[in-house]
């Protein structure tokens, strides 16, 4: 009886079938949002596109403490300067898979400029992310800023070479 009980109390003895996890104080089981569940068993946009096509802007970060990684991509119009396509390709759990998918629908169609305003927030809200999960939309926030930034340099390297083009051909000259 006395072994009994202290395995009992060190909880070692008896032990009941496994139970869902439940949420601390909310007393009902801690579940995704059906959106979450959605953009994890059916992503959008999944994959990559060439890093040197001076068009594609690659956004890649990560967040340590959880071991997520993302890397999101946008093809832009040179014309328009519209995000004509995007991608993205996440290493992580359920919510920053999600939260990739979200974002790169939500930028396909937009001027460059207008997708630097997507907040996480936004994206956190949309797919009813739990606090412990809100650093997976501040990924896709960023993913998206870097993707852009990324594009952005591409430009402004690539209009700096034309502009040296013709001086060079004037010293041929």
């Amino acid at each position: 009886m006395l072994r009994h009980a202290s395995k009992m109390i060190l909880g070692q003895g008896l032990r009941s079938p496994p139970t869902r996890a439940v949420a601390v104080g909310a007393g009902t089981p801690r579940m995704y949002h059906e959106r979450v569940v959605d953009h994890y068993n059916n992503p959008r946009n999944v994959g990559s596109f060439d890093k040197n096509d001076p068009n594609v802007g690659t956004g890649l970060v990560g967040a340590p403490a959880c071991g997520d990684v993302m890397k999101l991509q946008i093809r832009v119009d040179d014309d328009t300067g519209k995000i004509v396509d995007a991608c993205f390709k996440t290493f992580g759990c359920g919510s920053a898979i999600a939260s990739s998918s979200v974002a790169t629908e939500w930028v396909k169609g937009k001027q460059t400029e207008e997708v630097l305003t997507i907040k996480n927030t936004e994206i956190a809200k949309h797919l009813s992310l739990p606090p412990v999960k809100l650093h997976c939309s501040m990924l896709a926030e960023d993913a998206i800023k870097a993707a852009v930034k990324d594009y952005e340099s591409k430009r402004a390297k690539s209009n700096a070479s034309e502009e040296a083009a013709p001086v060079e051909k004037a010293a041929d000259a």
